[in-house]
């Protein structure tokens, strides 16, 4: 046993100091970055964030809205070989340029990855997704993964420590998707008394990946638009988002209407509605690590999408960064015991 006495931030730990800034206008900051990914040399060029794979995010109707902003959907793992084939057929080479397709580490996860990735060239991204990267098992896959598909640009994850970063990026990651227990529907820390505050991994691990020309995903943690802009200055490459996303019409899954209003469930992947809906069960090994709540029904996502990249290019401008990419650079830090007056929030 032992304990790291240094202080580690979660955003609501801090807030970005303003810089002086030659902008004139939110419209001059370019929000697309441009990317040569390590393993793979491929290219691409986009807004980077991702919606998350989980089954009410990670939609096919999400990915087709998103790909008009530049911005990646990794897609959830349990739609059928027919439903993937049916959307390819139906959806322009663009749209796929825009999709990571996700899989787990078991001997069918790696047949089905194979099948679908065998529909179309344009598939780019493999995400590679487990709750705990840290076991041999999961490095292994990853290997096997990069050996196998020596062209596409491979994320793995999740983890939160840089040691780790740098062995899946030497073993194939292009990207790492960091974060352990900040979502907003994730009770690990909770269950498991396991995490770290998801600042300080993201700025912790973007040192070890960049070090080895790697890439990492900030996985969770932001609940407004600021938090985006926070992830970006502490070094992450991408950002990863669920619950924001959360409760929109590209959801497909059911409207519940309640006195008036109309709602639609949001859950974690590991919480005990969404094993029993793809399991059957929960495993007498296994314990719920998610839960279940009820979001407003917010309508297209694009209104939502128009507000965040509004902020993020509010940020940019305060701090004098005139293009995603910089927004590290001129980032400062300052440690707050308080984000908002929060004096009307009732």
């Amino acid at each position: 046993m032992r304990i790291e006495s240094d202080l580690k931030l979660g955003f609501k730990d801090v807030l970005i100091r303003p810089k002086r800034s030659t902008l004139n206008s939110r419209s001059q900051v370019k929000l697309y970055r441009d990317f040569k990914f390590k393993h793979s040399g491929l290219s691409w060029s986009g807004i980077p964030i991702i919606a998350a794979n989980m089954d009410t995010i990670g939609t096919f109707e999400m990915a087709k809205s998103l790909s008009s902003f530049k911005i990646l959907t990794a897609i959830h793992k349990y739609y059928s070989i027919y439903d993937w084939e049916n959307f390819i057929k139906k959806n322009s080479k663009k749209v796929l340029k825009y999709i990571m397709v996700s899989t787990g580490i078991s001997n069918s996860s790696l047949k089905k990855i194979k099948q679908i990735l065998s529909l179309s060239n344009k598939l780019l991204y493999i995400c590679i997704d487990v709750a705990n990267g840290y076991s041999e098992r999961f490095v292994n896959f990853v290997s096997k993964v990069r050996n196998m598909f020596p062209n596409k640009i491979i994320c793995a994850g999740n983890v939160v420590t840089g040691e780790m970063v740098e062995e899946l990026i030497i073993s194939g990651a292009d990207l790492v998707k960091v974060g352990i227990g900040p979502g907003s529907v994730c009770t690990t820390r909770i269950k498991t008394g396991i995490g770290y505050p998801q600042l300080s991994a993201v700025i912790e691990c973007s040192d070890a990946a960049h070090g080895l020309s790697g890439q990492i995903i900030s996985d969770g943690g932001c609940t407004v638009s600021g938090d985006i802009s926070k992830a970006f200055g502490g070094g992450a490459d991408f950002v990863m988002l669920g619950g924001m996303l959360a409760g929109h019409k590209e959801s497909e899954c059911e409207i519940i209407k309640e006195n008036g209003k109309k709602f639609i469930l949001f859950y974690g992947m590991s919480s005990k509605l969404a094993m029993k809906r793809y399991i059957g069960d929960i495993y007498r090994y296994r314990t719920s690590e998610g839960k279940k709540v009820k979001i407003i029904f917010k309508g297209l996502v694009y209104n939502t999408i128009q507000d965040i990249l509004g902020g993020l290019r509010s940020a940019c401008t305060y701090v004098g960064a005139c293009k995603i990419k910089e927004l590290t650079k001129r980032t400062t830090f300052i440690r707050v015991l308080e984000q908002e007056n929060r004096i009307f929030n009732n």
